[in-house]
């Protein structure tokens, strides 16, 4: 098998044949073997039926795993890559946002440039929000501050890449999974491409700016321990602050005795040190959460169904 196109999908039930058809047209033209891999990450709608009604319907080699509930995208991209049977893999969203046509370009620079390991894709120019596409710039230049591990702003999990690049991923074990940072420390010959993001053709986006938040915070917790330096930073700075503040209060008592309020100072300071505090405890407990849940060593997922690609069922009724 040439390549396989690894999507994880939830609740994408509308975009399930599109998405299919879009790859069926898109290597019409190509000479090799491919195979779709759909995950389906608990989704409470359609999906699943959508899947097993295309897979009936078409002859396109297509492999179905499906979760016993939701364990999230990162998980259904490491079940995918775990299960692709492609010397080449390709992560993809099931909404046509990234298109296969970008695919058929990724597989032959990789096969131009057998040095190349990986064909990655970045927004060249961003179409959503400009507050969202703020913040995301924020990030990427916060978390190549912090991380010895690059990452290209606007590059997604939207590339192709060769076995070997998937092995190494799958290598890393940890629970608390960000592909983008987990592609980018395994190293490899990597290549950069633009591409437009397109409208959904279907259905409305998952991910929530607070879950976009809360997805950016675990990969800054994920592939940078700065975030534990903070408390010692602010310590220092506050011992700064204090020294100045019992300066200016000396300063203050010794020129206008009425003017100087014990009240006024000591709540400033406790409100001020008990949010620090809290700061510090919230940061030390991010990264102790993620060390608990580590540690119980649970499955990244379960498979509640798979069904394998017609041909290699065949086989086996076979044998």
């Amino acid at each position: 098998m040439k390549l396989s196109l690894i999507v994880p999908c939830y609740n994408e039930e509308k975009n399930i044949r599109p998405f299919h058809d879009a790859v069926v047209n898109a290597f019409r033209n190509e000479n090799y073997d491919y195979e779709i891999v759909f995950v389906n990450d608990g989704s409470r709608d359609n999906t699943l039926g959508e899947m097993k009604k295309l897979y009936s319907e078409v002859d396109t080699p297509i492999r179905i795993l499906s979760f016993s509930r939701n364990f999230g995208k990162e998980a259904a991209m490491r079940c995918g890559l775990e299960h692709a049977t492609g010397e080449l893999q390709c992560l993809i969203d099931a909404d046509l946002q990234q298109r296969p046509e970008v695919v058929v370009q990724m597989v032959r620079r990789l096969d131009e440039c057998p040095e190349l390991d990986c064909v990655a894709a970045y927004q060249a120019e961003r179409s959503e929000d400009k507050a969202l596409a703020f913040f995301k710039g924020r990030f990427y230049s916060m978390i190549n501050e912090m991380s010895d591990t690059e990452f290209r702003q606007g590059a997604s999990d939207f590339r192709t890449f060769r076995k070997p690049v998937a092995e190494a991923v799958l290598s890393l074990n940890e629970y608390h999974r960000f592909s983008k940072g987990l592609l980018s420390w395994v190293g490899f010959n990597t290549e950069f491409i633009p591409y437009e993001v397109q409208q959904r053709a279907a259905g409305e986006s998952k991910w929530s700016f607070g879950k976009l938040f809360q997805y950016a915070i675990d990969g800054i917790v994920a592939f940078s321990t700065a975030p534990l330096r903070i408390p010692t930073l602010l310590g220092a700075a506050l011992c700064a602050v204090s020294l100045v503040m019992l300066l200016v209060n000396i300063i203050v008592f010794a020129v206008r005795p009425d003017a100087f309020s014990y009240d006024s100072l000591f709540l400033f300071l406790i409100t001020l040190l008990s949010g620090l505090q809290f700061l510090c405890i919230g940061i030390l407990g991010k990264y102790l959460a993620q060390t608990f849940e580590q540690s119980k060593n649970r499955p990244h997922y379960l498979l509640k169904e798979q069904i394998e690609p017609k041909q290699k069922q065949k086989e086996k009724e076979e044998v």
